[in-house]
C-alpha cells in the first residue's frame, strides 16, 4: 500500500536526500546530487524501481517516530509482541564520498527483521552488476555509478535483489551503510557506522546552536531551519525547492513537476530567514550562488537554476514510473526554466538591497548586474508573462509580476541612497511611479474593492497579499484591507488558502490542486500587519498543526481528504514558516524588513 507523502521523513548529507517511509523503507535517493538519476524511485513506481527497506516481519508492529532533538537523525521504533527495535537512519555530513547509514538496536525481547536492497539506477529502470567484495562487502555497478554496501548481518541475492532475514536480541546492535561513488574509483573506505552518528549529531548540534531566533514557536522554527539547511547543496550554496519530482498537487492529476531546482523567487524570503536566524555564512553562499546563477546577458536571466547555476533544464517524461498513486506523467526537468516571469526581477533586487541592509557587504560586480537587469527590466516591464504560478496557458499582464517590476526600481533607489552606488535615480524614480500608477488603474477593480489576479480580470490570486508586504502600498490603505477580505471571501478552504481558483482560471492545465501553504502563512502576516491578531496566531496554530508529526510541510494540503500533496519537504513552506514566526515573536520582523511599514505591525504587537 503506497504511503502518504506526509508519512515520509527527510535526512540528507547536503549534497543529496533520500525520503524514510515510517515502515523503515527508503523509497527516494538521487546520488550523488539532488538532481542526480534516483537509485531509489519505488516513491513514484513501485518496490521493484528500488528501496532499501528494514523492518519488523510483524505486519501488526506498532511504529513511532522522532528526530534526535535538534538533528536530521531519524530514530523509527518498532515494537512487537515480542521486543522492541530502534532503526536508526542518518547521513553524515559530506566531505568526500555520499554515505547513507542505518543502525539498528534492540531495547529489549527479541524482533525479527526482514532486510532488502534494491538498487535501480536511471530513476528505477536499470539493474546493476553486484559483485561480493567480502561476506559483509558487495559493490554494485552500472555505467558511471558504484554504490557499496557494507553490512553486519548477512545477505544474499535473490530475483535481482539483496535480502536478509535476522533476529535481534536485547543488547545487541546491527549496522548497515551504502557509499555512493564513481564506477572509475577504487572501493571507497569503510566508516564506522557508530562514530560516523556520534559525528552527525554533534554536527547539528553546533549548527542549531547558532540559531537566534526564539519565540513560542521556537521547535517548529528549528526543524523548519534543519530542512532548510538540509536541502542546500554545500559545494554552492543553492538551495532546491524540494528533494522530490513529480509528487503530485492533486492526486491522480498531471499537476507534477520536478522541484530539485533553485529559484529565484525564493532569494529574499531566504536571506531573510537566514540572517534573521543568525546564519550569515549560509545566507552570504545564498547570495553568491544567486549572483553566479545570473551572471551573463541580462537578457537571458531565468527564474531558475540547477544547483550548481545549470542553465539546461530540459523537462522530459518517465514512462516507466507508474506515479505516486498513478499521477501521471512523472516529469525530470522542468519546462518553466525558459518563462518569462517578471517578478524575479524584484526579488533578485529586493534580495541583494537585503543582503546591504543586513550587512552581507557590497560587491561592485553585483551592482552592476543589478544596473543591468534594470535596463533589460526597463525594456519589457510592459509585457505579458507566466507570473508567480509558472502558468502553461496564456501569458498576461499579471498583477503581481507589475508590482514586483515596481519592487525592482524602488530597491535600487534605496541602495544606492542607502549606499552611495551610482545609477540613473531620477529615471528609477520616474519609472518606478509609473508602473505604481500603471497597477493601481489596470491592476484594480473598484466594485471588487480589490486588486486583481491580472489586467482586466475579475479573479483573485494570493499573491496580492504580498502587496503590503513588498513595500507597494501601506497595509491600512483601504486598497489593501479590500484584497484581504475578498481573498478570504473567494480564496479560502477550510480556513486556508487557495493560491488561485483553477476552475477559473486559464493555466494550461486541468483544474484541481491542494491550498498551496505559503499562501496562508502569507495570510497570516497581513493579518498582522493589520493588527489582527488573534487571526494571525488561530491561522498560524492550524498550519503548524497541517505538519506531520516529524516536523515536515510539503507545498500544498488538500483539505477534503485532509493529506499533504505536492514536492515533499517544500522549501518555500518551511522558509514562510519561519519568516511568519519571526513576524509574529522575533525582534527582526520580515514584514518590516520588505515592506518598511512598521505601523500596523506594530499596533499588533
Amino acid at each position: 500500500m503506497t504511503l502518504h507523502i506526509e508519512d515520509y521523513a527527510l535526512i540528507g548529507d547536503l549534497g543529496s536526500a533520500a525520503l524514510v517511509g515510517r515502515n523503515g523503507s527508503i523509497d527516494w535517493l538521487c546520488w550523488p546530487r539532488f538532481d542526480s538519476d534516483a537509485c531509489f524511485a519505488a516513491l513514484l513506481g513501485t518496490p521493484e524501481n528500488g528501496r532499501w527497506l528494514i523492518g519488523p516481519n510483524d505486519p501488526n508492529a506498532g511504529i513511532t517516530r522522532r528526530y534526535r532533538p535538534n538533528t536530521l537523525i531519524l530514530e523509527t521504533r518498532f515494537e512487537t509482541d515480542t521486543g522492541v527495535a530502534v532503526l536508526t537512519d542518518f547521513m553524515p555530513p559530506r566531505h568526500t564520498h555520499s554515505h547513507l547509514m542505518r543502525m539498528i538496536t534492540c531495547e529489549y525481547g527479541q524482533v525479527d527483521l526482514h532486510g532488502e536492497l534494491i538498487l535501480r539506477f536511471g530513476y528505477g529502470q536499470t539493474v546493476p552488476w553486484l559483485t561480493r567484495v567480502d561476506r559483509h562487502t558487495a559493490r554494485a555497478i552500472a555505467g558511471p555509478d558504484m554504490v557499496v554496501l557494507r553490512s553486519s548481518v548477512p545477505f544474499h541475492g535473490e530475483d535481482f535483489k539483496t535480502v536478509g532475514d535476522f533476529t535481534i536480541k536485547e543488547g545487541e546492535c546491527f549496522t548497515f551503510s551504502l557509499t555512493y561513488a564513481p564506477s572509475h574509483d577504487e572501493l571507497p573506505h569503510a566508516l564506522d557506522v557508530s562514530a560516523s552518528l556520534d559525528s552527525t549529531e554533534r554536527y547539528w548540534h553546533e549548527w542549531v546552536s547558532r540559531n537566534q531566533i526564539d519565540g513560542p514557536y521556537d521547535d517548529a522554527v528549528v526543524r523548519s531551519l534543519i530542512t532548510l539547511k538540509a536541502l542546500t547543496y554545500a559545494p554552492t550554496g543553492g538551495m532546491v525547492a524540494a528533494p522530490t519530482t513529480s509528487l503530485p498537487e492533486w492526486v491522480g492529476g498531471v499537476r507534477n513537476w520536478d522541484y530539485r531546482f533553485c529559484w529565484l523567487r525564493d532569494a529574499t524570503l531566504t536571506l531573510l530567514a537566514l540572517m534573521n536566524a543568525g546564519y550569515y555564512d549560509e545566507a552570504r553562499a545564498w547570495r553568491d550562488w544567486l549572483l553566479r546563477a545570473a551572471a551573463g546577458s541580462p537578457g537571458q536571466i531565468q527564474i531558475m537554476y540547477g544547483i550548481q547555476g545549470e542553465r539546461r533544464l530540459t523537462e522530459w517524461t518517465v514512462p516507466w514510473l507508474g506515479g505516486y498513486e498513478k499521477s501521471q506523467p512523472v516529469r525530470i526537468g522542468n519546462a518553466a526554466y525558459s518563462q518569462l516571469q517578471l517578478d524575479i526581477f524584484g526579488e533578485v533586487m529586493d534580495a541583494l538591497h537585503q543582503a546591504r541592509v543586513g550587512g552581507l557587504g557590497h560587491q561592485e560586480a553585483g551592482w552592476d548586474l543589478e544596473r543591468a537587469l534594470l535596463v533589460h527590466l526597463e525594456k519589457i516591464w510592459t509585457l505579458p508573462d507566466e507570473g508567480i504560478w509558472e502558468v502553461r496557458g496564456e501569458r498576461q499582464h499579471f498583477t503581481y509580476s507589475k508590482v514586483m517590476a515596481w519592487v525592482a526600481f524602488d530597491r535600487a533607489i534605496k541602495s544606492a541612497e542607502l549606499h552611495n552606488l551610482p545609477g540613473p535615480l531620477e529615471r528609477w524614480r520616474s519609472l518606478r511611479d509609473r508602473i505604481h500608477q500603471d497597477v493601481c488603474t489596470n491592476g484594480y477593480d473598484a466594485e471588487l474593492n480589490s486588486f486583481t489576479q491580472y489586467y482586466g480580470s475579475r479573479e483573485l490570486d494570493a499573491s496580492l497579499l504580498l502587496l503590503p508586504e513588498v513595500g507597494f502600498l501601506p497595509p491600512d490603505d483601504p486598497r489593501i484591507r479590500g484584497t484581504v477580505e475578498a481573498i478570504e471571501r473567494t480564496l479560502m478552504r477550510d480556513g486556508l488558502v487557495l493560491r488561485y481558483d483553477s476552475t477559473k482560471t486559464d493555466d494550461g492545465l486541468p483544474p484541481g490542486e491542494g491550498v498551496f501553504l505559503a499562501c496562508s502563512f502569507w495570510l497570516v502576516d497581513d493579518y498582522l500587519m493589520l493588527g489582527r491578531v488573534g487571526d494571525a496566531e488561530k491561522l498560524f496554530e492550524r498550519l503548524l498543526a497541517l505538519r506531520n508529526d516529524l516536523g515536515l510541510l510539503a507545498e500544498q494540503y488538500e483539505p477534503r481528504s485532509r493529506r499533504q500533496v505536492g514536492n515533499f519537504p517544500q522549501a518555500f513552506s518551511h522558509l514562510a514558516l519561519v519568516n511568519t514566526a519571526s513576524n509574529l515573536s522575533h525582534y527582526r520582523k520580515p514584514a518590516e524588513q520588505r515592506s518598511e511599514w512598521t505601523a500596523g505591525v506594530k499596533a499588533a504587537e
